[in-house]
């Protein structure tokens, strides 16, 4: 089973109708994510870096609000929704000059907030600052394919990684930005696929289990967008297998955040339960919850999601 992103016009009605595709909320995206950041920095090993990571998403927010998207970058989206899959693909889709004034809007917010004055952060703020708006694509072009997987086309240069988690912090907020306003939803149907991001074709960061009325659906989001996408649970969120899957958690059996493994693949990626407790964040309590993946990983798991602010290593 995949999923495909359709035009309003061809969504399933029903009752019991559950969503295939949840687009990113464009009303303050990132505010949320920030206040939990600082909240979960109260008193952990990592302090330092979580407040580093709610400026960073602060100044997301701030550039949000100060440079929206265009009417006719909005209207211009319809057409994306030829393609039959991955209609913002991070590959096919032609960047417009926007993203360049997010990732302004987004060094200007960070000029000045104490936390941000450590020297690998102003290094990277400075290379940013000189480069130009060729540099910065071919920087971004090569970052975005990295993170998909694919091979390095000749002659890519990667940014260093201070200089690459600033770049997908602006392209993040980008394909939010797109994602959050395309005129349709999504449909389930046979095929590949279904471990990707619908919308653009990136992996997920974690998967979130609804509560409430929607208690035990599971959808994975996005790592570059943003967009939630259902899976069943009880599959490899990589793999699709069922047979061999464990859940692994630092606390007991209910604990709110777990990490599912998959036998087969030798993968892993974390679930964050909403009904066990509900203000978890997924990116931020994934970013406070590090010590779980290095008990993976001394299990020789591999993560199969990306953090959008922790990167993985730069290859």
């Amino acid at each position: 089973m995949s999923i495909r992103i359709v035009p309003e016009s061809e969504r399933s009605p029903g009752v019991e109708y559950i969503a295939p595709v949840r687009l990113p909320d464009a009303t303050r995206p990132y505010a949320r994510r920030a206040a939990r950041l600082r909240q979960l920095a109260d008193g952990h090993a990592m302090a330092d870096y979580l407040l580093w990571a709610a400026d960073l998403v602060g100044a997301q927010q701030a550039a949000a609000e100060a440079t929206p998207l265009s009417a006719a970058e909005v209207h211009g989206l319809a057409e994306a929704l030829r393609q039959s899959h991955a209609p913002l693909h991070s590959h096919s889709l032609q960047r417009s000059a926007h993203w360049l004034q997010l990732l302004d809007g987004l060094l200007a917010q960070l000029a000045s907030p104490a936390s941000m004055q450590g020297a690998p952060i102003q290094q990277a703020l400075a290379a940013l600052r000189a480069a130009d708006s060729g540099q910065r694509n071919r920087w971004a072009s090569a970052l975005l394919a990295m993170l998909r997987g694919d091979e390095p086309a000749d002659g890519a240069e990667l940014p260093d990684a201070g200089v690459a988690q600033l770049l997908h912090s602006a392209l993040s907020l980008y394909w939010r930005q797109l994602a959050s306003q395309l005129p349709g939803s999504g449909m389930a149907e046979l095929g590949a696929h279904r471990h990707d991001c619908p919308v653009c074709g990136h992996a997920p960061a974690g998967s979130l289990v609804l509560g409430g009325a929607q208690a035990g659906l599971r959808y994975l989001q996005c790592s570059l967008c943003e967009t939630q996408w259902h899976v069943v649970r009880t599959t490899c969120t990589s793999c699709d297998a069922s047979g061999k899957l464990d859940y692994w958690c630092l606390e007991d059996e209910k604990a709110a955040i777990k990490a599912e493994s998959c036998g087969d693949c030798h993968s892993y990626l974390k679930a964050f339960y909403l009904q066990a407790d509900h203000q978890l964040e997924l990116v931020a309590d994934d970013l406070a919850s590090l010590a779980l993946d290095a008990e993976m990983e001394a299990q020789d798991l591999v993560r199969s999601g990306i953090n959008p602010l922790m990167l993985p290593p730069l290859a």
